[in-house]
């Protein structure tokens, strides 16, 4: 497993976050919005490490809530359809129930950018194409990237699930 690695990439992130909101307060990535977890282009690919720390967070959930979530996978599993929502987001609150323990994907969302591809929130775009945001420092997701790739192979959480599903 390759938990440390992946703890290291987090720091990373988190580091990055925290230099992106100290300069700008406003930041619209917050509890509440939920715009991206409701709008997957498609179902997230996680790595092992991902999954077994992903599996720490949902061990700690209410059994309800768990089943929830393994329904709403269940659903994604058998009928994707687009935009994909997470299964995991508690639509209610607009928030992750395993906030701490989520997936480099989301970690990085709204403060990295890919060199081909840019932006991919579009409101945070919008801020952009407005001049609002000139002085952000971007992270760099072809580097993160590079860095999952190093960590093995990557399956959609519904894989990931279906496995656990099978084990028990």
């Amino acid at each position: 497993m390759q938990k440390v690695p992946l703890l290291r990439l987090h720091a990373n992130i988190d580091t990055r976050v925290s230099s992106i909101r100290a300069s700008h307060p406003d930041w619209q990535c917050a509890r509440g919005c939920a715009t991206c977890c409701r709008q997957l282009a498609d179902v997230p690919q996680l790595t092992a490490a991902e999954w077994a720390l992903l599996k720490q967070g949902l061990a700690a959930l209410p059994p309800q809530r768990l089943a929830d979530i393994r329904s709403k996978v269940d659903d994604l599993a058998r009928a994707p359809s687009r935009p994909v929502v997470c299964p995991m987001l508690d639509e209610t609150e607009g928030a992750c129930p395993v906030y701490a323990q989520r997936p480099v994907a989301c970690r990085s969302y709204g403060f990295y950018v890919q060199r081909d591809l840019g932006l991919y929130c579009k409101d945070i775009e919008a801020r952009v194409a407005a001049g609002e945001l000139p002085d952000v420092v971007w992270g760099n997701h072809d580097a993160v990237d590079h860095t999952l790739g190093a960590l093995g192979e990557s399956r959609p959480l519904t894989e990931w699930f279906a496995r656990e599903a099978a084990e028990e």
